[in-house]
């Protein structure tokens, strides 16, 4: 046990900042060649000395010379002012919505300052280190004091997460439709780049602005490494806490704009969908922006922050933060770096190595994207394991030091990221029109509404089967293994190769808008069908995307509670004690009433939307000739006050609760609130994931009484 890493500490100091600006530099990149479609048309830019620039992805290519010989520069002028109303709209809601989060971020973070300082009166004194009591460490104030830093930190980077997700799928959406003027590849490979902007962006910038933190956190704790990573845990509290709003919040948006645009407009009035008539359309594109781009971001952020903090934590108290042995202390960073190496040699298969040439070969590209990322990084962490790693080492365990060797993290690790990848194709089977169960769901429709509805619950709650062994299992391996340390690493072995599924998942809201942008700006219906093509590859991966999100939510969160357990000093929970058992009622009701919450909100500003859209189509002469325009710009705005209002409850009930149960009940019946609604939780999550991802494809296949 005495051996130590082969990677020495000054390599990991190189290797983790230099992975992130790589990651950054490569979204640099991406964006230039998106950048390349121009929104504006140019006279000079077609003029044949031009076209001789021309590369293998036709960037050079004079953008209005279109094989359909459609009208030149109109069809450009329309794209660019609709990208530019959905633009508006998402940045104005996101504005809004910031400015509510921004007061609460600050609140929060006094609360976290005054209950963390006041455990020990707000007093400077060294105090004996909580897992080490022959030694002094940092007082407790300072701890809350750097806490709340690391906190705020972690929300400003989610926040920026999903904000710069959100301006990338706005510039990008309309730019795709364009190229797809050209053949579906060229669509698809700018919608692909656009996404891999973001999930660059977003992997690169987590990674690095936690590295700094916790070095210039060191400058001020010194050897007190149990001090140092338990003030980082704020960090991934931070990322969470805005990604919990910004989920919330976008979701009510995108879904009340999207119920509203498609039962009046498709339902009751029979037009195409995204058609510019309707009053909701660009309400409806906006919220594929700000609810699954700019909230899947946040999400993410959140899930890969609390995994790496969660690492960090557990490893502090263990024998590489009782050595002090930086590189194995910093696996999980390290792990993150290669997975933005992986990643970005993944990326290149779809934009470079390989050319989408016909539309069934969409979705297969983008799978081979998981397929791909997964056995590199399964290489990658083999690697890591053995280079960053000594031969064995010690992880704390309940108060004990269990021995572990570097082989056995791999395979923690190694489970997690190809649990991950079985979560996500099961998702697909159940959400693909290429497979049975949805299959059998659009057969239902035969029959009614009645035997659809029971058709589409009995699959959504059949899903969660596998996915629910994938995630047992895993747990099983990794905490034989490494005990809670093992989940931890398993949860960060799923999300790895988050800049590779968030490519993935940006993709879809992206094309997404470009077939709305080609079908307001009255394009014809042969672009129309590819962007829907592409539209139908992303629903599906995004779907798996979502199915990633859960399986690594579920392991961070039992991590989470390991660590919540270790701090608490509780040695067992024990479910036959009355304070717990009642802890685990409550808990597993807490999804539901979340559900609910969100669910009412949902219906709540759908009602009003529908109303407007109503109201609009009955009062507006013309509208339905297509003579007259609508009023944009309320349905927006329906949109934006509802869900900066709904957003507040579902999410003070799941802040608040956890203080509330603490503070009032103990720590025995909170153990039993946090293990109900984690078990509960993921269930819910799994099942209603592939209930709505159904339904796209449902509608594809024209049964209306489906919706």
């Amino acid at each position: 046990m005495g051996a130590s890493s082969i990677l020495p500490d000054l390599g990991t100091e190189i290797l983790i900042p230099v992975c992130a600006v790589i990651g950054i530099a490569f979204s640099l990149v991406q964006w230039i060649l998106v950048s390349r479609v121009k929104l504006s048309p140019g006279r000079d830019s077609g003029a044949p000395g031009n076209n001789g620039a021309a590369g293998k992805n036709g960037y050079a290519d004079y953008l209005i010379e279109e094989e359909e010989g459609l009208n030149d520069h109109n069809v450009v002028v329309k794209c660019a002012e609709i990208q530019n109303a959905i633009s508006e709209g998402a940045t104005s809601f996101l504005f809004t919505e910031y400015q509510y989060v921004g007061i609460f971020m600050v609140a929060f973070a006094i609360l976290i300052f005054l209950f963390l300082g006041s455990i020990e009166g707000f007093s400077m004194k060294s105090q004996p280190c909580t897992y080490d009591l022959s030694r002094m460490c940092k007082p407790a104030l300072a701890t809350a004091a750097f806490s709340t830093l690391s906190f705020l930190l972690g929300a400003v980077t989610s926040v920026v997460s999903g904000f710069l997700g959100m301006k990338i799928a706005t510039y990008a959406n309309a730019r795709t439709t364009l190229e797809a003027r050209k053949g579906v590849g060229k669509a698809f490979i700018t919608a692909f780049r656009s996404g891999a902007v973001m999930g660059f962006l977003l992997a690169a910038n987590g990674l690095l602005v936690l590295y700094i933190a916790i070095n210039v956190f060191k400058l001020y704790y010194g050897d007190d490494w149990g001090g140092l990573f338990e003030a980082i845990t704020g960090y991934g509290l931070g990322g969470s806490s805005m990604a919990l709003f910004g989920r919330v919040g976008g979701g009510i948006y995108t879904k009340a704009a999207d119920v509203g645009a498609d039962l009046v407009g498709k339902v009751e009035r029979n037009i195409p969908e995204d058609d510019p008539r309707n009053p909701a359309v660009i309400a409806d594109n906006v919220g594929d922006n700000v609810g699954d781009i700019a909230g899947m971001g946040s999400d993410l952020f959140g899930s890969y922050a609390e995994s790496s903090c969660a690492a960090l934590v557990v490893a502090s108290i263990s024998s590489f933060g009782m050595n002090h042995e930086l590189t194995p202390m910093l696996y999980p960073l390290i792990i993150s770096s290669v997975g933005i190496i992986v990643c970005l040699i993944t990326t290149l298969f779809a934009t470079d190595f390989f050319e989408i040439k016909a539309v069934d070969e969409i979705e297969p590209s983008l799978k081979r994207q998981l397929i791909i990322s997964t056995v590199l990084m399964t290489i990658g962490i083999g690697v890591v394991s053995w280079i960053a790693l000594p031969p064995s080492f010690t992880i704390f365990n309940f108060g004990d030091q269990k021995l572990v060797k570097n082989w056995q993290l791999f395979l923690c690790v190694a489970v997690g990221l190809w649990a991950g990848l079985i979560i996500g194709f099961v998702t697909e089977y159940y959400t693909s029109n290429a497979y049975s169960p949805v299959q059998d769901v659009a057969d239902s429709c035969r029959t009614g509404a009645a035997t659809n509805v029971i058709f589409g619950l009995a699959l959504g709650y059949k899903s969660c089967i596998i996915p629910i062994f994938a995630i047992a299992i895993s747990i099983f391996v990794s905490f034989s293994f490494a005990a809670m340390y093992g989940i931890a690493v398993a949860a960060l072995g799923m999300l790895s190769t988050i800049a590779t599924g968030l490519a993935i998942d940006a993709y879809g809201p992206i094309s997404d808008n470009a077939g709305g942008i080609a079908e307001m700006a009255g394009m014809s219906h042969r672009i129309r069908e590819r962007t829907d093509a592409l539209d139908a590859a992303g629903n599906t991966t995004a779907a798996i995307g979502k199915g990633f999100a859960i399986g690594s939510a579920a392991l961070v969160s039992l991590a989470l509670f390991g660590a919540f357990v270790s701090r608490a000093a509780i040695s067992t929970v024990d479910v036959l004690t009355p304070k717990v058992f009642i802890g685990l009622l409550v808990g597993a009701m807490l999804p539901y009433w979340f559900s609910a919450m969100t669910m009412k909100s949902v219906g709540s500003a759908a009602l009003k939307m529908v109303e407007e859209v109503r109201r609009q189509f009955n009062t507006i002469p013309g509208l339905m000739e297509g003579t007259s325009k609508p009023d944009y710009a309320t349905c927006v705005k329906i949109s934006t006050d509802a869900s900066i209002k709904e957003m507040i409850p579902p999410g003070a009930l799941v802040m608040l609760t956890p203080l509330i149960v603490g503070i009032f009940f103990g720590v025995e019946t909170l153990s039993g609130v946090l293990a109900g609604s984690l078990v509960s939780g993921v269930q819910v999550m799994l099942a209603s994931l592939d209930i709505v991802y159904m339904r796209p494809f449902l509608q594809r296949v024209h049964f209306n009484v489906c919706f």
